[in-house]
């Protein structure tokens, strides 16, 4: 009966080692695939001050797909996220793509010469137009997008530090396209491009 009882409880640790280690393994892959999931797939993306409202606000979580501009290059109306030449990583919306020609009066954004629809931002727009004002406070002047470049602008054109004042963003430094807001809960959608 001893005997019996010591082979059950060497059994027992032997199951309890095999499991740490079949715990350890599943650990050290979860670590691993989320290390590269984070560094060449998927980021997430904190939004941190007011130029991308009314469609995005400060503190909101987003995913960014870090892939997609390895596969193509980006397209007008996407909304990206890019290291900002003076701090940290900025989200802006792209208005014009290589070889394009883009200028901003008033708030009409002309691509290539023709007004573009901006749907996104037309409620402040008319708001605006209401109160007999402009909601662009700064205009551009006709340049045309270099190769290897995007010409970027936030939906909140009155408070915006975007292409108007930084100039156009090269694709390396674009980390991505912004996919889906996951925080918080009662905003999460995906986001249309």
């Amino acid at each position: 009966m001893e005997q019996d009882n010591k082979q059950v409880s060497e059994a027992t640790a032997a199951d309890w080692k095999k499991e740490a280690v079949d715990w350890l393994k599943a650990l050290v892959v979860a670590g691993v695939l989320v290390v590269i999931i984070r560094l060449f797939l998927f980021s997430p993306y904190i939004v941190d001050g007011p130029s991308m409202q009314p469609n995005f606000h400060t503190g909101e979580r987003v995913i960014v797909n870090k892939i997609l501009y390895d596969i193509r290059e980006p397209e007008r109306g996407e909304v990206i996220v890019f290291h900002s030449p003076f701090d940290s990583d900025y989200i802006k919306r792209v208005i014009a793509v290589p070889g394009q020609t883009v200028r901003v009066t008033g708030d009409t954004v002309y691509v290539d010469g023709e007004p573009i629809e901006e749907p996104y931002i037309q409620g402040p727009v008319d708001a605006a137009a209401a109160k007999g004002t402009t909601y662009n406070n700064k205009n551009y002047e006709e340049q045309t997008v270099p190769e290897g470049h995007v010409f970027v602008m936030g939906d909140n054109r009155p408070n915006s530090h975007d292409s108007r004042d930084i100039g156009f963003i090269a694709f390396e430094d674009i980390v991505g396209r912004a996919d889906v807001v996951i925080w918080p809960l009662s905003d999460l959608r995906f986001i249309t491009h």
